[in-house]
């Protein structure tokens, strides 16, 4: 369980690192064109390494619904190479990973055709009040206007 515990918190750093080279690259050459040289270089990048760990194995048994994940992804991608230099680092992260967890909690409550337990509700709560601080605490640093 740890193993996973430290690969899920070493993805997170690597697509942060990768959203970053991403919107850095995305305000060179603009967020499509960002995108899909992200997704020609990772393409290319694991077609060689699924090839090398497992050789040709067809695709037969792949439902076509599966592909829509690579269109999902790619959409994710360019929204964010447009968002991300716009929004900067820690808002457009924090609200990439809010509505990642509100619609996961909406997933899960639909495939278990119930409603969400205390628990994932304080989860939701304390996600979007890490969303709130950042603004609350930039708001009392400003000076109030007509003070002084």
């Amino acid at each position: 369980m740890t193993f996973y515990v430290v690969l899920a918190l070493l993805n997170g750093a690597l697509i942060g690192t990768s959203r970053a080279v991403n919107g850095q690259l995305a305000t060179r050459i603009g967020p499509f064109r960002a995108s899909v040289w992200n997704h020609v270089v990772g393409f290319v990048l694991l077609t060689g390494v699924l090839f090398g760990l497992y050789g040709w194995a067809g695709s037969g048994s792949v439902p076509v619904a599966a592909y829509l994940g690579g269109a999902f992804g790619a959409l994710f991608v360019a929204v964010n190479s447009y968002v991300f230099p716009r929004l900067g680092a820690l808002n457009a992260s924090l609200l990439v990973i809010s509505g990642q967890v509100l619609s996961a909690v909406t997933i899960d409550c639909v495939e278990e055709r119930s409603l969400p337990s205390a628990l994932r509700l304080a989860g939701v709560g304390l996600v979007l009040a890490g969303l709130a601080l950042p603004r609350i605490a930039a708001a009392r640093k400003k000076p109030s206007a007509g003070k002084g």
